[in-house]
Order: C-alpha cells, then structure tokens, then sequence
C-alpha cells in the first residue's frame, strides 16, 4: 500500500488533476468498452472490403450477362442453344438424355 501511495505522490500534479483522469477514463471507455470501439471498427473494415470485392465481382456479372442477352436476342441459333442447354427444351422429333455425374 505504501508504494502505491508513494508511486501516487511522485507523479506529475497535471497527471493526478480529475480533468486528466476523466479524460483517460473517457478515451479508455471508447477505445475499449463503447459501441464503436476500436476491435468492432477494425472488424467493420474488414467486412467493407469484403463487401468491396463482392461488389466488383457483381459488377462484372451483370456486364458479362448484359453481352449474353444482348446477343440471345439478336442471334436466334444463340437462342435456341441456349434453351436447349439450360432449360433442356427439345424439338418434337427428339430425345434428351441427361447425363448426371455422381461424385465418390
């Protein structure tokens, strides 16, 4: 206890006023225990670049899929090998076999 007191008494007068102390009380409360501290902002940072690249990666989706409307509409053989590919259409002379691969 006595060097407690001792350490207490050595410290500068400017260190042991109570605007002092409240101002490390407070920036110590926002640096580690609020809301909006320190660990949660750099989480908050991490996750928007996340997003970031997320969004590019959307970006150049909706791009890629703009060219392929595009050209379905404008090219009907496109068209039909498109429906023939994904919704598995036929003509009515034909048959389809899907062919499905199982994994081990």
């Amino acid at each position: 206890m006595k060097k407690i007191i001792k350490f207490f008494k050595e410290l500068p007068r400017w260190v042991k006023s109570r605007y002092s102390i409240t101002a490390l009380v407070f920036f110590s409360w926002m640096l580690l225990f609020d809301q909006n501290d320190v660990f949660t902002q750099m989480e908050l940072r991490a996750d928007l670049k996340e997003l970031e690249k997320t969004r590019e990666y959307y970006k150049e989706e909706i791009i890629t899929t703009n060219k392929d409307l595009e050209d379905l509409l404008t090219n009907k053989d496109n068209l039909e090998r498109f429906a023939r590919e994904k919704y598995l259409m036929k003509k009515d002379n034909e048959e389809i076999f899907v062919l499905v691969y199982e994994e081990d």
